[in-house]
Parts: C-alpha cells; sequence; structure tokens
C-alpha cells in the first residue's frame, strides 16, 4: 500500500482506496483517503508518466550545403 502524510491527523499514513491518476502537466499521481479520518490524501510520484509513441518512418539523413570557397 501507498503512504502519504495526512495533513489533517499531521501523520504519515497508508493511503486507503488508492487510485493512480496522471496530472494536467504529465505526471504521475496517487489519490486516495486518510484511514483514520477520510481526508484525501494525494502523494505525487517521482517521473513523467510515458506516452505511447507509434513507430515513425527513419529520419533522412541531414542535408549539407558544400562550403563556399572564395
Amino acid at each position: 500500500m501507498p503512504e502519504g502524510y495526512c495533513v489533517k491527523c499531521k501523520a504519515k499514513k497508508e493511503i486507503i482506496d488508492a487510485v493512480e491518476e496522471t496530472m494536467k502537466n504529465g505526471r504521475k499521481a496517487i489519490k486516495g483517503k486518510c484511514p483514520t479520518c477520510g481526508t484525501v490524501m494525494f502523494k505525487i510520484l517521482g517521473g513523467k508518466a510515458t506516452a505511447t509513441v507509434a513507430p515513425t518512418e527513419p529520419a533522412a539523413s541531414p542535408v549539407t550545403k558544400p562550403s563556399s570557397t572564395r
């Protein structure tokens, strides 16, 4: 079970009914309830969520301009 800090109880407790969510900025978080007082607890997890990307065509080799000699 994930553990978080309850602001109301002012103590670290296990989060019950935990659900993993993705925030607007792409980071993962866990949201649930405090087992003692029932207050909503929210814990931000490290790292950003990985998006599934469809494979694309291989990139063409870069075109270089010949250097001009004067």
